[in-house]
């Protein structure tokens, strides 16, 4: 049997598992007492990659089947400041994981060119996590949020999620909001009014939101980005989820 190595987003861990991913999504969601049941996150890092950060070929070893034949499911490698020290060059897909086990994955690709659609809203995922207003977006935020010029604190990686606003983006006093469900949705008109009255470049809406949300709420994507490197994984549409991932779309909906 092989041996899989897999940056988790939610909760944010380093493990090393026997399991494919699909079979690894279904125990990470549903499959154990350690953990909460519900959606998780998680991406497919290079089985060659080592970091004196992680003790990583100890994992390996303790890594073997059970005495029975059963593949062991997870042994941990870090459970701290991990999403920030996998280089972008490491990672592979990315496996989004309905709270019933069901898997989709998302394929690497170069981060596009930004365009403006008017304001943005991101969840942040690691290594802080809240939610985000911005007038920018998603590379120019990226560069915003890990500029030393431009903040007193600058973070060292960031992985995030692009999120709609549908016509939010571009009249958030009176735009429709009937298929966004996000809590206390004057205090996000509020905040999005905010900056683009004084076009500031972020407002937090959240400063510790949930980093559980609806998958249909993904706009464009995630986007992993470490130093220059920043890898992207583009959420597809409704109509081809229904058509190519019926099950894991009706199953993300619950």
């Amino acid at each position: 049997m092989s041996t899989h190595l897999y940056l988790s987003l939610v909760p944010e861990a380093f493990i090393a598992s026997m399991l494919d991913p699909e079979a690894f999504g279904a125990y990470y969601a549903c499959g154990t007492m350690k953990k909460a049941h519900g959606q998780a996150m998680f991406v497919e890092v290079d089985p060659a990659f080592r970091s004196r950060d992680f003790r990583i070929a100890e994992a390996l070893e303790r890594c073997k089947p059970h005495e029975d034949g059963r593949p062991k499911s997870s042994v941990y490698i870090a459970v701290y400041r991990v999403a920030e020290r996998i280089p972008v060059s490491a990672l592979g897909a990315l496996h989004l994981t309905t709270s019933d086990g069901r898997v989709l994955a998302l394929e690497k690709r170069e981060a596009p060119e930004d365009v403006d659609e008017g304001l943005r809203l991101y969840q942040e995922l690691s290594p802080t996590r809240p939610l985000v207003a911005s007038t920018k977006p998603p590379m120019a935020f990226y560069r915003h949020m890990t500029d030393a010029s431009a903040n007193l604190f600058v973070l060292p990686a960031l992985h995030f999620a692009d999120l709609r606003l549908d016509s939010l983006a571009t009249d958030p006093e009176s735009g429709g909001c009937d298929d966004l469900p996000y809590a206390n949705m004057d205090h996000l008109r509020q905040c999005l009014s905010d900056i683009r009255a004084t076009g500031a470049a972020t407002k937090i809406v959240d400063r510790n939101h949930s980093v559980a949300f609806p998958y249909r709420l993904v706009r464009s994507g995630f986007y992993f980005g470490n130093g220059a490197a920043v890898a992207h994984y583009a959420m597809p549409g409704r109509e081809a989820l229904l058509e190519k991932h019926y099950d894991w779309w009706r199953s993300s909906q619950v």
